[in-house]
This record gives structure tokens, sequence and C-alpha cells, in this order.
């Protein structure tokens, strides 16, 4: 099935409160879509409620034309990998023995990972730059250390749907091109990914669609430069910026610092 999510009239609630209303989105095998918006709009939930974690208070999610609530959880697995914005692994397993739990779904019951998935969980730690880290217990590793691990156990799943709530938010510039890069490759071998990212530079450049959600409703949606414009920037975060194309010829999101009256720059940081 070429269509892997779709999202058609979803509503959320929280506490008895709306907290969106009205989302539609269509993510197809081989794209890369950004899910941008500020600060406490939703997306964290949304992204809850595909996994079918959470009922939508209104609407219809489909994972490859099937409803997350009724697929059982191992099929589910299947089916979609999910790197959440955090992890806590308190227990000392080692880096390898995280990853090896995305072949979890894949393995018969009662049954142990094979030579190839143990091969294809180091294959993976390698793409990501962090094979030294094989060996070593999570407690001791660094936030992003972690977070590569992390991302490596959902692309081990091997599952065709990325669900990714701020994949990068940790990494140096090396792992985070690192990790775009094993993102992308996922994408162009039949999969998608769906990517919460709070940098609109970012989103641009790696995405091929966003989705830019405000306080209660979807903003705009489609190609980066159609939705990257200073009037919905300004709907969705209330402030102004300025875009201009950068070197690629995707949009760079400027946004105007405060001023003072009559024209000054507002106060820097101390010395």
């Amino acid at each position: 099935m070429r269509v892997l999510l779709e999202l058609s009239g979803v509503g959320l609630e929280v506490g008895g409160r709306t907290l969106l209303a009205g989302v539609d989105l269509e993510l197809r095998r081989g794209e890369v879509m950004a899910l941008v918006g500020p600060n406490g709009v939703g997306k964290t939930t949304l992204l809850r409620t595909v996994t079918g974690l959470r009922a939508p208070a209104a609407g219809e999610i489909l994972l490859a034309g099937r409803d997350p609530r009724r697929t059982p959880r191992r099929e589910l697995a299947r089916l979609v990998a999910v790197v959440p914005q955090e992890t806590a692994i308190s227990l000392p397993f080692t880096a390898l023995e995280v990853v090896l739990m995305g072949r979890a779904p894949h393995l018969p019951w009662l049954g142990f990972e094979s030579e190839t998935d143990l091969e294809h969980a180091r294959q993976v730690l390698r793409s990501l730059g962090v094979a030294e880290l094989a060996l070593r217990p999570m407690p001791d590793l660094s936030g992003g250390e972690r977070q590569l691990v992390v991302l490596a156990r959902a692309l081990a799943q091997a599952a065709p749907l990325l669900l990714l709530d701020e994949p990068t938010a940790a990494l140096d510039l090396r792992h985070r091109l690192l990790a775009l890069t094993r993102i992308r490759a996922h994408v162009e071998g039949g999969g998608a990914a769906l990517v919460v990212t709070h940098d609109l530079d970012l989103a641009a450049r790696f995405c091929d669609r966003i989705l830019l959600l405000g306080r209660g409703r979807p903003v705009s949606s489609g190609p980066p430069e159609e939705v990257l414009t200073p009037a919905a920037i300004a709907r969705a975060y209330g402030v102004e910026a300025r875009v201009v194309a950068g070197p690629d010829g995707r949009p760079v999101v400027l946004p105007r610092l405060p001023r003072e009256e009559g024209g000054a720059s507002a106060p820097g940081p101390g010395p």
C-alpha cells in the first residue's frame, strides 16, 4: 500500500479541552513530512494518537489502511517504529541490546536473535557513527548518544513508517547529518517518516512536505516553500519573520528580533 498514514478530520482532547481539531494528513511511501508548531500545540500528543496509545476525540486514523487501536501490538510494531522525545532506560542494557529490541516483532514467539539480527543491529549503529557504543551500558551514555541508540533501535525494527519526535535535538552537527542521511535512506527504500521538529530550517531542507499547526487547528500544509511564509509563521507562532531562499533554494526563516521604541535594538545579555 502506497499510503502509510492517513488522518481525516482528527481531533484531540486533553483534560476535557479541545487541543486540536480538523487535522488532515496523508503520508505516502518515499516521503518525509515535518510536523511543526509552537510548544504545547499537540504535536507529541498527535504522534501518540497515531500509534493507538490514545483515542482521537474525532475523525479517523489509518496505518496502512488499518485502525491502529484495533491492530494487535505485534503487527503494529511491524508497521510503525517510534522515536519518542524522551526515553528512560535505567537498567544497564548495552546499546547493542537496546538496538536488538527493535528486532523483536520479527522473531518467532520465544525465539532468540539470529546472527543476521546481530549484524543488522551492528550495521545500523555503524551507519549512525556510533559503533563504538555497542557494549556500553545505556545509563553511561550522554543524552545525544542515547538518542542515537534509540533511533538505531527504530531503524533496526525495519517498519515502513517512522514516527520521530525531535530525533536530532540533542545531536552534534556530524551525528545530526548522519541521522538525517539514514532516515532519508529508509524513506528512499520505500518507507516514510513523520518528523516532529522545532527547527524550521531543518524541516525546509530535509522534508518533502510540512504540516504547520497553530493553536487549535492546522495553519498550512504542503511543500516547504508554500507553508513557510511570513503570514503563516505569524499565525502559528505570533512572531514576525522574513523568509528568504537559501543556497539550495529552500526557504530560510529569519525571525525578527524584538526592538525597543524608536528602532533601537533590545538590550542584549550582559558581559
